[in-house]
């Protein structure tokens, strides 16, 4: 049965207990800490329910359970170690439509104690449905590892900054882009910084302002909180932008590092994303591609360290070790730090090793896609990469390829591939040889386009036995093999589509390994 998730306000709330032995001893403290009137029914009571009758936390009846003894209550909980009694209770519940547990018996429970994490007012509960108690206490105690006590303080914390915010701004969605970032991981472990470095023992925990040198005071919590939101102001961490309309901005936190795995696009800075260019913009250090035109290079603000990490066929410059122990420094040194890629990172541009170094490292990082080499290239031949009287798929493959690799895979292809070679190296005859060795017809149509939408882009026709005498021009260079190629020119129309599919060999024998 489907249960509905709730946390309920009990305050002043009248809830019977019936049984007075050790399980009631265990369900009412829950109960007390919610601020419930807790009344016992019972013969007789364990010794520590007796203390807290004897110090008047609870009330009780010293008698066995009757129906009446619901009369006014909100909750009842069926705590004796009799089913029977307990499965008796229960219909009586029933029948008032009054809420009742009948502890450790799922057929007679209308809610569950959940286990609990409480830090102050964070309280994080975990059901099970009733199937398996034990996991949910396993589940309990690695929570309680995750959650310390301070975020008791850091919820206080929060509160205050929340009532704070909601009464100055006019702006509802304003305020809550800015309560989301209070909220961060990297507001947390600032605020814990400092108040494990302020702390003293048995001491509240400190509030914390952040200017942009860092910690600037501190404050002891006042009863409200306000006086800790007062102290973020103040030091930066919010701040007006625009008094007049209640606006509301957040200094950079420079608690953590991250790296963003970015994609510069093929070229042209105006096919650049615009998340890519605020990264881009407010970056500490750029590793980047040698291939990166000047054109997007000069986006980049003067102050941020720049660092070339490219390789270049036929150069041995940085190996991919080399880059990927750059990105780990740089990433102790700095706040931001971006590498970036032409076209886009996870497309032939090594990002799974760069990935995969960050990951060991435990640093966190991004991924800002940008458009691929290839989908550049075709936009400024004029083509599309797929064609539905002419190609139906799409293969990327590169020329280039790891030290250990010996020999080039066959790409296999069919009549209505369209073959895209990314990095196809200085020897394109040799790339010829490589498309025959995998079963391409030597008069498949060709284009080779250089430095796709950028303002010396080229691009040349011709056939995959025509590469052999084609001389390579500048990089960074893309091949697009297949039928979509031949309508490059302007010449080809809708009208001799159909001479093109009949002149062009269909690969009937493509051989795929």
């Amino acid at each position: 049965m489907p249960l509905f998730p709730a946390f309920l306000k009990l305050t002043s709330r009248r809830v019977l207990v019936v049984g007075g032995g050790s399980i009631a001893a265990q369900k009412i403290p829950g109960l007390l800490e919610a601020g419930v009137q807790v009344h016992v029914v019972s013969p007789k009571l364990a010794p520590q329910l007796t203390e807290w009758v004897r110090n008047q936390q609870i009330t009780w009846s010293p008698k066995s359970f009757e129906s009446n003894d619901l009369d006014g209550a909100f909750l009842v909980i069926a705590a004796t170690a009799l089913r029977d009694l307990n499965a008796s209770v229960y219909r009586e519940a029933d029948q008032r439509n009054i809420l009742c547990n009948a502890v450790d018996d799922i057929d007679h429970c209308h809610f569950y104690y959940g286990s609990i994490v409480q830090r102050g007012d964070l309280q994080i509960a975990i059901s099970t449905n009733g199937k398996s108690p034990a996991l949910a206490q396993r589940l309990r105690k690695e929570l309680e590892q995750q959650f310390g006590p301070e975020y008791a303080s850091w919820l206080d914390w929060l509160g205050a900054a929340r009532e704070t915010l909601r009464a100055q701004s006019h702006d509802p969605e304003a305020t809550k882009r800015s309560l989301h970032v209070l909220a961060s991981r990297s507001m947390f472990e600032k605020f814990l910084h400092n108040s494990t470095a302020t702390q003293k023992p048995g001491a509240p925990h400190a509030a914390f302002a952040c200017g942009d040198s860092g910690l600037t005071e501190n404050r002891a919590p006042t009863p409200d909180g306000t006086e800790l939101v007062a102290a973020a102001f103040r030091g930066g961490r919010l701040s007006p932008s625009d008094s007049s309309t209640g606006h509301w901005s957040l200094a950079t936190d420079h608690s953590s590092s991250k790296v963003f795995l970015l994609g510069a696009g093929p070229g042209d800075p105006e096919l650049l994303t615009l998340k890519a260019l605020r990264i881009l913009q407010s970056a500490d250090v750029v590793l980047h591609d040698s291939l990166i035109g000047p054109e997007i290079l000069n986006l980049i603000p003067p102050t941020t360290e720049r660092i070339d990490v490219g390789k270049r066929a036929g150069f041995r410059l940085l190996t991919q070790q080399d880059i990927n122990s750059l990105l780990l420094s740089n990433a102790a040194k700095h706040k931001i730090v971006v590498r970036l890629k032409g076209g886009d990172p996870l497309l032939f541009g090594r990002a799974a090793e760069e990935i995969q170094a960050l990951r060991e490292a435990n640093i966190a990082f991004e991924i800002v896609p940008g458009i691929s080499a290839a989908f550049g290239a075709a936009a400024a031949a004029k083509i599309s990469l797929t064609d539905r009287r002419l190609s139906s798929h799409v293969l990327f493959t590169t020329f280039s390829r790891a030290p250990e690799a010996k020999f080039l895979p066959g790409i296999g292809l069919t009549a209505d591939t369209t073959v895209v070679v990314y990095m196809p190296g200085p020897d394109y005859a040799e790339v010829s040889l490589w498309l025959q060795d995998a079963a391409v017809s030597p008069d498949t149509p060709v284009l080779v386009i250089s430095k796709a939408s950028r303002p010396d882009q080229s691009h040349h026709a011709t056939t995959v036995s025509g590469l052999a005498q084609l001389a390579p021009p500048p990089a960074p260079a893309l091949l697009l093999i297949g039928r979509v190629a031949a309508t490059a020119t302007d010449s080809t129309t809708a009208r001799n589509l159909n001479w093109l599919n009949e002149s062009l060999p269909n690969f009937s024998n493509s051989q795929i390994s």
